[in-house]
């Protein structure tokens, strides 16, 4: 991430700085102890200050084990909203390095959070509003990746009640892709991406105010409750190379090539054991002899992950915007028959799509069960019964967007 500013900030770190004669306070906000990316937050009060403390309320996973290893796709569109930006969020599937939910919000968070043990990405899929963090406002739309580091106390001002996002959680750390950035950390001329595309906070709320405030704090597999009597956005100013940001998936920039280019090559994000791709409309492959469609490939070592954002899928079966379908690791996958020669000849796609691979299996839970679709795992075999209600099993670098040319 690169260096950022906002509000006042002193020339010289670990120094005096007053704000009309009282002594701010210093924050150093880092990783990896004091070796990775760090910002300095100038504080009007202690942020270590508290009123009370409540309970620490554990976070449940209702475990779901399919009696069966196949590939499985789900319609989130059916989940019902509700709840809170926190409370609202019902975790879809997990391991030991990733957790990803689904958040459907209608009520306003009451108080405040910060995740004290995991980055969070949250892609926002239908609404928008204002991401309001101790380092200022961050506006979001739909299309949006909001990217939060830990330890950043966060509320939200929503829009609108339509609100329907993915929420990715990772005790890891959320980065850039490391191949995308040189030695000194700059994104790379041939990266999809630079760094006038990250919109970091614009406008910082400085609140000099005593009350009572609550505040969530997500440590050791729970949420701990806090009484604050202080407002905790009372920063006058910060500096550094760690903050919030907005990054919208239209600002991806898209790869073609003469022939077929893999998943790699829409990497948006990378966490410990996980990626995140972004697939974004673009031109396809165009050697006169190019299949635009991908190889059947087997993921050995991965699990892959697609929810289908935006575009024309009424070439498919059952896969339509706010669906998700898990290619699980151990079994093929690819273009469902008939699809290869309907695709001959096309010349873009339309479609958005968010993908994660995990190096390691995924659990899903029982919100995945209430809106499985059994019947996907059959959508390669058009001979077995019960196969026509399927979907073609595609995700969309395996697919063709209808078009005047198709």
């Amino acid at each position: 991430m690169r260096y950022a500013s906002l509000g006042q900030v002193p020339h010289k770190r670990h120094v005096q700085v007053r704000d009309n004669g009282r002594l701010l306070v210093e924050e150093v906000m880092g990783y990896e102890g004091f070796s990775g990316n760090e910002s300095i937050l100038y504080h009007l009060q202690s942020p270590c200050r508290i009123a009370s403390v409540g309970e620490l309320t554990p976070l449940k996973r209702d475990d779901w084990t399919p009696d069966t290893h196949v590939h499985r796709l789900a319609d989130l569109n059916a989940i019902e909203s509700g709840g809170d930006p926190v409370s609202g969020r019902r975790l879809l599937m997990f391991n030991g390095d990733i957790e990803v939910s689904v958040c459907k919000p209608t009520a306003a968070l009451k108080g405040f959070y910060r995740n004290g043990e995991g980055d969070e990405v949250l892609y926002v899929h239908r609404g928008g509003g204002v991401l309001r963090t101790v380092f200022g406002r961050v506006p979001f739309r739909e299309q949006d990746y909001l990217v939060i580091p830990r330890g950043t106390t966060v509320a939200w001002e929503l829009d609108s009640p339509e609100q329907f996002w993915l929420c990715f959680h990772t005790p890891g750390e959320i980065e850039t892709p490391a191949r995308y950035r040189n030695r000194y950390g700059q994104l790379l001329e041939h990266a999809p991406f630079s760094q006038r595309d990250f919109r970091p906070p614009d406008e910082l709320e400085t609140h000099d105010e005593s009350g009572s405030w609550p505040l969530t704090l997500r440590v050791r597999g729970g949420l701990q409750r806090y009484a604050l009597d202080r407002h905790p956005f009372d920063v006058v100013g910060w500096d550094g190379y760690v903050w919030p940001y907005a990054f919208n998936a239209a600002d991806f920039e898209p790869r073609a090539g003469r022939l077929h280019l893999p998943p790699p090559t829409h990497q948006t994000f990378q966490g410990q054991g996980f990626v995140i791709c972004t697939f974004a409309p673009r031109m396809l492959d165009w050697d006169p002899e190019a299949v635009p469609l991908p190889y059947h490939h087997s993921n050995i070592q991965s699990e892959e992950v697609m929810f289908y954002a935006d575009g024309d899928y009424r070439a498919r079966k059952g896969v339509e915007v706010g669906c998700v379908t898990l290619h699980p690791s151990g079994l093929p996958h690819g273009p469902q028959p008939g699809a290869v020669e309907k695709a001959l000849g096309a010349k873009r796609t339309d479609e958005l799509a968010v993908m994660w691979d995990t190096f390691r299996p995924l659990n899903l839970t029982g919100l995945w069960r209430v809106h499985d679709k059994p019947e996907y795992a059959f959508s390669w075999n058009p001979d077995v019964a019960g196969g026509e209600a399927g979907t073609d099993g595609q995700g969309p670098e395996e697919s063709v967007v209808t078009g005047p040319s198709a």
